[in-house]
């Protein structure tokens, strides 16, 4: 499911601030998953997801400007 949620964040210039929870929970019950456990744990993931995706796009910003 984190995996799934790639494409659906909220994201300000120069990087992402968190996931769109409500593309999140709709794609949590399309999938069969029990809307209230999604509702409890993407909470929990979401930090560690934003970390690492902001830590991606200033590593790319990093290797464009040489800098």
């Amino acid at each position: 499911m984190a995996q799934a949620l790639r494409g659906q964040f909220r994201a300000i210039p120069g990087g992402v601030v968190g996931w769109d929870m409500t593309a999140a929970l709709a794609m949590a019950e399309a999938l069969g998953l029990n809307r209230l456990i999604a509702a409890e744990l993407l909470p929990l993931i979401e930090p560690f997801a934003v970390r690492g995706i902001n830590a991606q796009v200033r590593a790319t910003q990093h290797d464009e400007t040489g800098s």
